[in-house]
């Protein structure tokens, strides 16, 4: 594992995606905005901010569409994000945003991204 930002994931759909598939959201990660973005389809309907500082990721806001809330679509962008994170560096999480860090609270299981490095 490296202290870089994460790379960029590719995602691909298959050509006979169904229209069920084409619904289901799928999570980018974009190194040059520094977010995450959660699509459905090909519409945004969501993304998570961060910023690196030197060791240290600070996750500082997250947003969903007003027409996609209550889908649990920002649960499903914070949990891929964290992974993210986990996998492909050795950076410690600060939960900046609310929702991150009630989140976190929730899912002790992510709780130790919260000290690693330090």
């Amino acid at each position: 594992m490296t202290t870089d930002s994460p790379t960029t994931e590719s995602t691909t759909t298959p050509a006979d995606a169904t229209t069920q598939d084409a619904a289901r959201p799928v999570v980018l990660h974009e190194p040059a905005l520094s977010r995450y973005t959660l699509l459905i389809g090909d519409a945004t309907a969501g993304f998570a901010d961060y910023e690196v500082d030197g060791s240290r990721v600070l996750f500082t806001h997250v947003e969903v569409d007003p027409r996609h809330r209550g889908e649990g679509l920002a649960s499903i962008l914070v949990e891929q994000a964290l992974d993210d994170m986990r996998e492909r560096t050795d950076l410690t999480v600060v939960a900046v945003c609310p929702y991150v860090v009630a989140w976190i609270d929730k899912h002790a299981e992510y709780q130790d991204l919260l000290t690693r490095g330090q």
